[in-house]
């Protein structure tokens, strides 16, 4: 076990944004000029599959020809002065190509898929078709968590936030639960850095540190307060 303090970050779309990659939900109500219930739940995927895969093949050919930002490396930089998880809500493989060693993808991967039904995840990066199926003879589908659709892995996000020395906020408006929630298991005397260009209402938790800026400025400023000497 390493004895460097624990920086566990939360990241958001936000953080993404800064290398192309549209943000969640605009203002409007719409997630790439579809509304949610159309492309990311359960029941849009039994009504109408191929809208949906289509939906999600845009988005990993998006996500492929993106690059990480000066966020995502800075992040990755602090792992020489601190043992840095990050939990991110983002489907998109940015964090590790920015050079993260240490990343849990709370709402799926846009790179992974299953069979409708199954837990086996295979890498894809290439469309999901409609009739191409897993060995078990399943529809293949983006292992995306959908609304609708419990996160399996925030049991885990919670434990490591709650070993947290440091705590990070960038690029996310903890409106999406039960990962706004991760700071409900966050020791109170825990500093709290929220890196947002309108920082997201944080009552009625300690030690609050706002960084009003976009997330490649906002990086770079914690990393001027965590490393100063």
């Amino acid at each position: 076990m390493s004895a460097l303090p624990h920086l566990v970050v939360l990241s958001g779309a936000g953080i993404s944004a800064e290398s192309g990659l549209k943000t969640f939900r605009d203002s409007d109500g719409l997630w790439n000029g579809y509304a949610v219930e159309e492309v990311a739940t359960p029941s849009a995927f039994a009504r109408n599959p191929q809208l949906v895969l289509d939906f999600y093949n845009m988005r990993r050919r998006e996500v492929l020809k993106a690059l990480p930002n000066a966020a995502h490396t800075g992040i990755a930089a602090l792992e020489q002065h601190f043992r840095v998880t990050v939990v991110t809500q983002n489907v998109d493989d940015l964090h590790e190509r920015g050079g993260s060693s240490n990343v849990l993808h709370l709402h799926g991967e846009i790179l992974k898929m299953r069979g409708v039904g199954e837990s086996t995840v295979y890498e894809i990066r290439e469309d999901i078709n409609l009739g191409d199926v897993s060995p078990q003879g399943n529809q293949l589908r983006p292992h995306i968590v959908w609304f609708e659709e419990p996160v399996p892995l925030i049991e885990d996000a919670a434990t490591i936030c709650h070993t947290a020395d440091v705590f990070v906020v960038i690029g996310t408006s903890l409106q999406v639960y039960p990962a706004a929630g991760l700071l409900g298991v966050l020791r109170d005397d825990v500093p709290k850095y929220i890196i947002d260009r309108t920082i997201p209402s944080v009552h009625p938790y300690k030690n609050i540190f706002p960084i009003e800026m976009n997330a490649t400025s906002g990086v770079q400023e914690l990393i001027r307060l965590l490393t100063a000497r």
